[in-house]
């Protein structure tokens, strides 16, 4: 009797051990259910605030959706600095001079002669006046981002420093570099026609991208930065196509600025060109080149800094309440090349940076950067004075300067990461 008494209380507890066991796993599930259907109820309203109510919607050939978006409703005035913010039509100063009226051609197209390079989402549509296009941010989008904070934005320190101590050791966030800079004056604006190709990207998480930097402050937690320039990022924008983008910080990317239109700060003022969406066409080995035209400027009566693309389009501006060093002046521009390598395999990644070749292949194979320039004091565009190079490993990435009549001072750059001399 005594061992029929014992197995019944041992199944009594088997039995009660089982009902806490299912019970665990139930809330469990019902943990994970809750934390993802909170998840995306967080990502949903983030979409509804970023995603502002548009005039009309383009369907481009890409898969991106833009939205005509009038002026006063563009994600910038979320800022509660701008609530009451006049927007500015047009500079007061362009580089070398008053401003030219015909600059904001916004909607036409670029005079005969200038570069055949456009956006994809041209092909099937044009904004109205008084509105301006903006990538649609979508739910995927904002998934692929390790969390709704961090979407939109880079990693911090990922700065190329070329007085670090020792430039053979690859900096800390595997953030790789081929640039060409200038320090030690003051800089009001800088200038460059960037070469556009779409390289080739081995991890999804990796990015490669082609830029000029206009730096203020230390590079510790206070450093200001604008950058504008092309980029292929295929967590940004699910795709390995080649995109217009820019970016701001104001302490090192820590907690202000973002790519794009993703967070208050930048004001669009044209129609025609939409942030991070894909360029057309790109540059083909050996064959047909595009190049891209970048000027960024400090207005010297207002203060904001203003954003040109092509010799048409003049774009927007950051105003200058957003930084602190850069409200006076930059102390530092960089142009080129950046990538990430996050060692896939524990080996050099393979993603290219421009062409994906060494910049002393050349003109045709190679990627450029030529008539860089910098904005004075006076507002003038003038040459680099003490054009410095830095790669943190050449036989990765290089970089190569010249200068000529045509091109002023150039630079090639760039390569593809991994082979016999990089492993």
């Amino acid at each position: 009797m005594g061992d029929v008494h014992f197995s019944r209380e041992k199944a009594g507890k088997g039995v009660v051990l089982f009902f806490f066991w299912m019970l665990s796993l139930i809330s469990l599930s019902c943990a994970a259910r809750l934390s993802v259907s909170r998840q995306k109820l967080q990502v949903q309203n983030y979409l509804n605030r970023l995603n502002k109510p548009a005039v009309k919607t383009i369907q481009s050939p890409d898969g991106d959706i833009i939205d005509c978006v009038h002026l006063s409703r563009q994600p910038a005035f979320d800022h509660p600095f701008l609530k009451d913010h006049k927007i500015q039509m047009r500079p007061s100063y362009h580089p070398e001079g008053l401003f030219d009226e015909n600059k904001v051609s916004d909607t036409e197209k670029p005079k005969k002669g200038s570069n055949p390079i456009t956006q994809l989402w041209h092909m099937n549509g044009k904004c109205p006046d008084g509105t301006i296009p903006i990538r649609r941010t979508k739910e995927e989008d904002v998934l692929r981002a390790s969390s709704v904070k961090r979407y939109g934005r880079k990693k911090h320190r990922a700065i190329p420093q070329p007085r670090s101590a020792d430039p053979d050791l690859i900096n800390e966030s595997g953030h790789q570099h081929a640039i060409a800079y200038v320090e030690g004056d003051k800089y009001y604006g800088a200038k460059a026609t960037i070469n556009v190709w779409e390289p080739k990207i081995q991890q999804p998480n990796e990015f490669s991208l082609s830029q000029l930097w206009i730096l203020g402050g230390s590079f510790g937690e206070d450093l200001n930065s604008i950058e504008a320039g092309w980029q292929v990022s295929p967590d940004l924008y699910g795709d390995n196509n080649t995109r217009l983008f820019t970016y701001w910080t104001s302490d090192a990317y820590q907690a202000t600025g973002c790519y794009n239109l993703l967070c208050s700060g930048f004001i669009q003022i044209n129609s025609a060109i939409a942030m991070g969406a894909s360029i057309s066409p790109v540059s083909a080995y050996r064959n047909s080149q595009y190049d891209i035209s970048i000027l960024v400027w400090k207005d010297p009566k207002e203060g904001h800094w203003w954003m040109q693309f092509g010799n048409d389009y003049v774009l927007g501006y950051w105003p200058s309440f957003l930084f602190s060093y850069l409200a006076d002046s930059a102390s530092m521009i960089e142009w080129g090349g950046e990538v990430v390598n996050s060692e896939p395999d524990g080996h050099h990644t393979s993603t290219q940076m421009g062409s994906g070749r060494f910049p002393e292949e050349g003109f045709g194979k190679s990627s450029y950067f030529r008539n860089i320039q910098v904005v004075d004091d006076s507002n003038n565009l003038k040459a680099p004075k003490g054009l410095g190079t830095f790669t943190e490993q050449s036989n990765c990435y290089d970089v190569q300067t010249g200068s000529n009549g045509d091109w002023g001072h150039y630079f090639y750059y760039g390569g593809p990461g991994k082979n016999p001399n990089c492993p």
